[in-house]
């Protein structure tokens, strides 16, 4: 491992690429060579079922920009990025996939537009996303739900890939959420952002672990650990709710004055007791999921744990 700070590291967390890491590593070097040749590449193994853990290994003897993380279990891959970034020494930080949709070679345009804008960090647009109808369609509505939800401006054509200054990496290391989501971490820090137009490519090989059920899941624990909006939402809805019943009091008791007679149905108080009860879970089931998600923050436990680094290994 070269003495000297690099000036670019390259953070991509590793999740079943093993037949693609070559290939990723070669390109990143193709890419980044023209600017500097002081750089490192960090590839973090989210410990997925595949042998990519050899492959990280052999390709850091091969050379030493090259550097390994394996992680003790698979944490997810927000928080194999966290493991990277924390091992990035450079100046400028990159974060892209291991997928090779974040196509390498976009690096150094990346790179002169921050430089050009005076910008600290620039992500990358995937205006037009090689992906399937499916997965293009339900990213859409987890982004509009996660902006209503969370109160903040979220682009679906932007994710982990960009550029990013190690003085927002140095601040959103700095938050040592349980729940971590990179895109909205680094919004949240601030600093002069740009972002600029990329190619996306297709999936040379797999398919994402993103299928609607993760993207589900994910929406809900950014949604929990960014926002108050639900609870908001619910002390409105049981508001809306007393005020129409207040209003049924006021018809109830109008038609009564008038001599109406009024015969209350079965099925009327059978439906208004399944709602409200419904209605009362579900604000139970909001709470608890908020009291859930701070008992597992004040544990205080490693948001990662380290298995072993190219660097360790190369010793034993």
């Amino acid at each position: 491992m070269p003495d000297t700070k690099p000036y670019f590291s390259i953070v991509s967390p590793v999740y079943r690429a093993e037949r693609l890491l070559d290939e990723l590593v070669g390109r990143i070097k193709s890419a980044i060579s023209p600017l500097t040749e002081n750089y490192e590449i960090i590839l973090v193994d989210d410990r997925g079922p595949d042998n990519s853990w050899s492959r990280i290994q052999a390709l850091a003897l091969r050379d030493a920009r090259v550097r390994g993380v394996r992680l003790s279990r698979n944490f997810g891959q927000h928080k194999a990025i966290t493991a990277g970034l924390e091992q990035a020494r450079g100046e400028w930080i990159v974060v892209m996939d291991c997928d090779l949709q974040d196509q390498p070679e976009e690096i150094p345009a990346l790179y002169n537009h921050a430089k050009a804008g005076s910008y600290d960090l620039v992500f990358a647009r995937r205006v037009v996303r090689q992906d399937s109808w499916l997965k293009r369609m339900s990213s859409r509505v987890f982004y509009r739900v996660l902006s209503y939800l969370t109160d903040t401006k979220q682009d679906p054509a932007i994710a982990n890939f960009g550029i990013y200054h190690c003085k927002v990496v140095d601040a959103v290391l700095t938050m040592r959420e349980s729940i971590r989501y990179f895109p909205t971490m680094v919004r949240w820090v601030g600093f002069r952002a740009g972002s600029l137009t990329v190619i996306h490519a297709e999936r040379s090989e797999g398919t994402s672990s993103y299928n609607f059920r993760a993207l589900v899941n994910l929406a809900l624990d950014i949604i929990l650990a960014y926002s108050d909006k639900p609870l908001r939402l619910t002390v409105k809805m049981g508001m809306a709710i007393s005020g129409l019943a207040f209003l049924m009091v006021l018809v109830t008791l109008g038609r009564y004055l008038l001599g109406h007679s009024w015969e209350p149905g079965y099925i009327s108080i059978i439906t208004s007791i399944w709602f409200f009860a419904g209605l009362v879970l579900s604000v139970l089931g909001v709470v608890g999921l908020y009291i859930g998600k701070t008992f597992e923050q004040v544990k205080n436990r490693p948001i990662y744990v380290v298995d072993v680094r190219t660097e360790e290994s190369h010793i034993v």
